[in-house]
């Protein structure tokens, strides 16, 4: 049972707030395998000043940030959480969200 969750500006979750749900659970079922029904999700959408992060750290482009943090079981390979990662990423990206705005953090239990 992944338990994801999501801190984001509240306009992105406003507009798209159930599709980033639904690609993020597609990434986690498509990638890891994960039952349909497993879906923990907790959304906190912020206001303007909330999310505090440097736009160019890395000399990566940041417009804004969408922090994904999971806490999931410590059983699958690199290779699987790479593949996670590229496929949140992708999709969030086919509804507009900017893949330089998209950090991924995870902790295994």
């Amino acid at each position: 049972m992944p338990l994801v969750q999501v801190d984001l500006p509240r306009p992105v979750y406003t507009e798209k707030g159930a599709q980033i749900s639904d690609e993020i659970h597609q990434a986690f079922i498509d990638a890891l395998e994960i039952p349909a029904d497993d879906k923990f999700q907790v959304f906190r959408p912020r206001e303007e000043g909330e999310l505090v992060f440097d736009r160019g750290y890395g000399g990566v482009d940041r417009r804004s940030l969408i922090l994904i943090q999971v806490l999931m079981v410590h059983r699958y390979t690199v290779e699987l959480k790479r593949d996670l990662y590229r496929q949140i990423v992708e999709r969030l990206a086919a509804i507009g969200i900017r893949p330089e705005d998209v950090q991924i953090a995870v902790t295994e239990n």
